[in-house]
């Protein structure tokens, strides 16, 4: 017989701890990690202050909301991007989401608005998006600092951390590790939840290496996934290097 299994496009992030993981790693790392803080080298490793890098974090992560009436609406987590980056222009804040996030609000069917964390609603509107990708660019009056991206491709056993609105609880935090990455995806062992779709995922050195986008339930356990920044090349970002005839993020060699 077949296993129940449900499979959910989330708005995620949750408060947990990095605990056997980081601490494993740690156990047989070289001691010149805390004197290495590329990615590339000891990107297994958690960061020596994950208290700056939450609260960085935080500083530029923001709740999506598209309300298309009293009783229909989408809560899901955004976060600031460089507009330079970007294959369209504005002359405001410019924030990554999922397309799923504000697919009901798109030509004027609904209303979005952002809020950092514990403050007021503030407009948004839709910039650019990309359906086939799950992607979505919000411009906002609201200033935000913008995350950086990593240059470094994101690798098995790595350390990452998820910032967002899980199940509506602004500002959560989980931690957790890479489990596997493919040509699109990211998967975690984070915990993740509805209302953390198109948070960051960030790496030990407070680098964005994907976005949150969908998570798996079933009775032998859970897992969840981001977009690759690699994705994002396809109509959103500038992107410079090519990887057998694609456009990507990451410079991946011959």
């Amino acid at each position: 017989m077949d296993q129940p299994q449900s499979k959910f496009l989330a708005f995620l992030a949750v408060i947990a701890t990095a605990l056997a993981g980081g601490a494993f790693a740690l156990s047989w790392q070289s001691s010149n990690h805390f004197f290495d803080f590329s990615p590339a080298n000891d990107g297994l490793v958690a960061p020596r202050d994950i208290a700056k890098l939450v609260e960085e974090a935080h500083g530029s992560t923001v709740q999506v909301n598209c309300v298309v009436s009293k009783k229909k609406g989408v809560i899901g987590t955004g976060w600031a991007i460089d507009s330079e980056l970007l294959n369209v222009s504005s002359s405001k804040t410019t924030v990554m989401t999922n397309h799923h996030v504000i697919e009901d609000c798109i030509d004027g069917k609904g209303t979005v608005t952002i809020n950092r964390l514990f403050k007021k609603e503030k407009p948004a509107w839709i910039l650019a998006y990309d359906e086939k990708n799950d992607l979505a660019v919000l411009e906002t009056d609201v200033e935000l600092d913008a995350l950086e991206l990593s240059e470094n491709p994101p690798w098995p056993g790595y350390w990452v951390m998820v910032v967002g609105s899980a199940d509506g609880f602004e500002g959560s935090v989980a931690f957790g590790n890479i489990l596997n990455v493919t040509i699109d995806e990211v998967l975690i062992t984070n915990n993740v939840s509805s209302g953390n779709s198109g948070g960051p995922l960030i790496d030990n050195e407070g680098k964005v290496v994907g976005m949150v986008s969908w998570g798996i339930n079933d009775d032998e356990g859970q897992y969840n996934g981001a977009k690759m920044l690699d994705v994002f090349c396809v109509k959103i970002l500038k992107c410079e290097y090519e990887y057998d005839g694609e456009k990507t993020w990451f410079e991946y060699g011959d």
